[in-house]
């Protein structure tokens, strides 16, 4: 078997049937990529017949003036079990590139295990063994990353959507999407005529400009295989429900004054004083609501961009305004991104997860926030770099030139 160039249509012909099929594996991805400074192969590994066993993307990558690396964004697609395989494969990759790269970082997307969260246990899987074979075919793994400091998060939170069910998801998630919707928030599908306010809500998450975003749309958009979401308040809705509310509680209120008469014990003083700060809140809204509607407002506040590949949808980013926290606006695009594909889709996956289940964890409201949803969280096998100059490799980390290359993604 050899290597050989492969052209777009039979780069993504083989992809589209693989195990590991991802939209980081595809020419789209390839094309995106060139616009932030790539340059990009795509190789098959084939035999006599020209039938195709395995193939890759390869992104390549300045490192210096004399030097380049190569990126295979979430691994080669390669039956990684086949170790005859994988081993002939790493050896024809690392031939062809033995004079042109340094070399080459991949982190596949296998799943070694399954998180209980609340046992905080990880059942494993036969996967595992992959780390031996990557091992003993030269790969070096690079530390397990707890947080997200690789090029990937090693732990996602991914929802089978054939089994959703809105009374399976946590209590505090329910709640928060209940208020949300009776906030008179609308989930709209936008154009990229609407991408400088997406941006807005994400700008502070990744030292990333908004063209890069919008290079991203463009690319997807042209087989209909990327969305833009954005949430906004509706202003009437909102005012018709807080009158609502607030009149309800008005009620409430009058019924506990009465109550507060007859028996000033301190349970029924607490709930007039709970009453009491409900109505001034209903009526706070109440003044929003109809500010908002006087003035004509257009108000967005939160927004998702996500990519479709084969059975699968990819949160790739999201956010929200933190000035509208109150209104749950992350809840409420999350839940509406579900139904929107539940019948389309089999996985929705929303995105990095953290391997620390502790009460300390810095990211421990993202957590919790994709708990909530009750999706099942994956740890995957993690990042591995293929040596193929082992000096400059090893001359390049002790100098920090590639800490200081990764720390920028």
């Amino acid at each position: 078997m050899h290597l050989k160039e492969l052209s777009i249509a039979e780069f993504d012909a083989f992809a589209h049937t693989q195990i590991l099929s991802s939209h980081y594996q595809s020419s789209n991805y390839a094309l995106f990529m060139t616009e932030n400074n790539y340059e990009y192969d795509l190789l098959g590994y084939v035999d006599e017949l020209g039938v195709i066993k395995a193939a890759a993307l390869i992104l390549i990558k300045k490192i210096d003036f004399s030097h380049k690396y190569g990126y295979s964004p979430k691994g080669f697609l390669i039956d990684y079990f086949d170790y005859d395989l994988l081993k002939d494969f790493t050896n024809a990759i690392k031939e062809y590139y033995q004079k042109k790269l340094v070399f080459i970082k991949i982190n596949p997307e296998i799943a070694i295990g399954e998180i209980n969260p609340y046992s905080k246990i990880t059942n494993y899987n036969q996967n595992i063994t992959i780390k031996d074979y990557l091992k003993e075919c030269g790969y070096t793994k690079l530390k397990d990353n707890l947080y997200f400091e690789s090029m990937f998060p090693r732990f996602n939170a991914i929802l089978n959507l054939h089994d959703y069910s809105f009374k399976n998801l946590s209590k505090n998630t329910k709640n928060k999407i209940r208020k949300a919707i009776k906030k008179g928030l609308i989930f709209e599908k936008v154009s990229k005529d609407k991408m400088d306010i997406f941006y807005e809500f994400i700008k502070h998450k990744k030292n990333i400009n908004e063209y890069y975003y919008k290079n991203y749309y463009n690319i997807y958009e042209r087989d209909a295989s990327c969305d833009l979401f954005l949430v906004k308040i509706d202003y009437e809705k909102y005012l018709i429900n807080s009158q609502d509310l607030y009149n309800k509680e008005l009620e409430n209120n009058y019924n506990l004054s009465n109550k507060l008469i007859n028996n000033s014990n301190s349970l029924n003083i607490n709930q007039k004083m709970n009453s009491d700060r409900t109505l001034l809140s209903y009526k706070n809204d109440i003044e929003v609501a109809t500010h908002g509607l006087k003035e004509k407002k257009e108000t967005y506040i939160a927004g998702a961009f996500v990519i479709k590949h084969n059975n699968r949808v990819n949160i790739i980013i999201s956010g929200y305004n933190p000035k509208y926290k109150k209104f749950n606006a992350n809840y409420f695009l999350h839940y509406n991104i579900i139904e929107y594909y539940k019948k389309n889709y089999k996985y929705l996956d929303l995105n990095g997860f953290t391997g620390n289940l502790t009460d300390k964890n810095p990211y421990k409201g993202l957590n919790d926030f994709k708990l909530g949803f009750n999706p099942q969280i994956y740890e995957f096998i993690g990042e591995y770099d293929l040596i193929i100059k082992e000096r400059k490799y090893n001359s390049l980390i002790k100098n920090g030139t590639l800490a200081k290359l990764f720390k920028q993604k």
